[in-house]
């Protein structure tokens, strides 16, 4: 059976001259990343780290990165991810807690506080420099003899979004991904001259995360070309490539309405794929209006390894306004149940209660959740929040969403996020940050209070709240709610 090293292999190994990457307007072909990818195992070879000890990655959404990716997972290295996408002290108190034998980095991403812990812990580092890599200055070789115990099989560590707390590393085997994600079977090396006549697929999710896989290793080892993103360009690489399908984060559509593209830019459309968070329905209505372009949600988790549910193109062919909303129906071999939070009942369908899923990338278990759902009569999953989310403001359990939902009927608001603040006398309170549409006036608190008491309880207003230029958000374009609690932790009292 073919493996995923070997699927590597065998990508790194194409033609020189054909085309692999793009990146801020360059195309970058697989020489370029065959010579990336040797030049990082000579490294690998060099700093004196035994074969079967994990590699500390830190990718960008860069073709170095993506070529070092393959160099890696060809020699079967097995990889710990971290994100790029964080502060210097961040990423430096990351690698102090893991130790690193051998550390794998954007050169840019080498701040001094970085390096300091890498000298402390004795750790080779490697940088990546535009389409090169080479050793960090001192830091060539392993000072360290101590090897932690390599896993069995070679295996990458990506991480979740980190939306409610610090992202904890999930494994998978590279059997798994070769299996599940890439789809070994769907690989026919004598028909990659067919993926050359696609449009390029379009990255942006960080490479880190398991969205960042999905969306990164299945193409590009069947043959398909690339567009890589590190910013906003969706909108340019759709004028350019015409792709009929396409995909984008909730928070990108709404980015799209407020940008308010032309209809016609995006007419080549024809289905548009999102997932990774919540898609408010006011937005979703109002996209699918003005673009004509159905949005199909889907439902997944790193926990998963992947998606679980989906709403298919030929779901929603076939339901479509009856269901809108639905995350779909499972995949198959996934399993969905919904269950009483405190007996673990089984819950009939049409009634709300905690998701449990089985996924079988993962195993034959059932996986608790943190998801509020409910599954219908005809086995479509709705989802209504995070159980691990409420605000318990008193006596009373407060749903951010909900709060959230009927900000976003105003008309100046482009999106919303509520957060819980400690109290001492309710336990909780809710604050709220407002990202208004462009050119609209700052509205004032009272207008926004009255406007609230419309569509929720005085127990759902905010206690406080911030006016954004733009929401924090994690790489994976989800609200960074760790990062808005400090900013109103910083000054409550606004």
């Amino acid at each position: 059976m073919t493996g995923l090293a070997e699927l590597s292999a065998r990508a790194l190994a194409r033609e020189a001259s054909r085309p692999a990457l793009e990146f801020q307007g360059h195309w970058f072909n697989w020489g370029d990343m065959r010579r990336v990818a040797h030049r990082l195992t000579m490294l690998l070879d060099a700093s004196g780290v035994k074969p079967g000890a994990p590699v500390i990655f830190v990718p960008r959404n860069h073709p170095s990165s993506i070529a070092a990716l393959l160099g890696l997972i060809a020699h079967c290295r097995s990889v710990r991810m971290l994100y790029a996408f964080q502060s210097a002290a961040a990423l430096a108190r990351d690698v102090t807690r893991l130790k690193p034998l051998l550390l794998v980095a954007a050169a840019e991403d080498f701040s001094e506080a970085l390096l300091t812990v890498l000298h402390s812990q004795g750790a080779a580092a490697i940088a990546l420099d535009e389409m090169d890599a080479h050793a960090v200055p001192g830091l060539a070789r392993s000072q360290n003899a101590a090897h932690p115990q390599a896993p069995t099989q070679p295996q990458l560590e990506i991480l979740p979004s980190g939306t409610t707390g610090p992202p904890k590393p999930f494994a998978m085997s590279y059997e798994l991904i070769a299996q599940h994600i890439v789809g070994v079977h769907a690989v026919v090396p004598g028909q990659e001259s067919e993926s050359l006549q696609l449009p390029p697929t379009l990255l942006y999710f960080p490479l880190g995360n398991i969205t960042g896989i999905y969306s990164t290793l299945p193409p590009l080892l069947k043959g398909q070309r690339a567009v890589s993103l590190e910013r906003v360009g969706w909108h340019d690489y759709v004028l350019r490539y015409r792709p009929e399908v396409s995909g984008l984060p909730p928070a990108g559509i709404q980015m799209v309405l407020d940008a308010n593209i032309p209809p016609s830019d995006l007419a080549c459309i024809r289905r548009l794929g999102t997932g990774a968070a919540p898609l408010n329905p006011s937005v979703h209505r109002a996209f699918e209006k003005r673009y004509g372009i159905p949005i199909l949600l889907a439902y997944g988790a790193t926990e998963f390894g992947g998606p679980v549910a989906a709403m298919t193109a030929e779901l929603h062919a076939t339901w479509g306004e009856k269901k809108f909303g639905s995350v779909g129906r499972p995949l198959p071999g996934a399993q969905l149940r919904v269950i009483d939070s405190d007996t673990g009942a089984v819950l009939p369908p049409g009634t709300e209660g905690i998701l449990e899923v089985v996924s079988p990338r993962i195993g034959p278990g059932w996986i608790r959740t943190s998801d509020i759902g409910i599954l219908d009569d005809d086995g479509f999953l709705f989802l209504r929040g995070r159980a691990d989310g409420a605000i318990m403001r008193g006596g009373f359990k407060l749903l951010p969403e909900t709060i959230e939902s009927a900000l976003l009927l105003h008309p100046g608001i482009s999106v919303a996020a509520v957060v819980a603040l400690t109290d001492k006398r309710l336990g909780q309170v809710p604050t709220a940050a407002i990202q208004l549409k462009p050119g609209v006036e700052r509205p004032a608190i009272a207008d926004l209070e009255a406007h609230l008491r419309e569509y929720v309880y005085a127990t759902h207003i905010p206690v406080a709240w911030r006016f954004v230029e733009a929401l924090p958000r994690t790489p994976s374009f989800k609200v960074d709610r760790p990062a808005l609690r400090e900013l109103f932790e910083a000054n409550p009292l606004l």
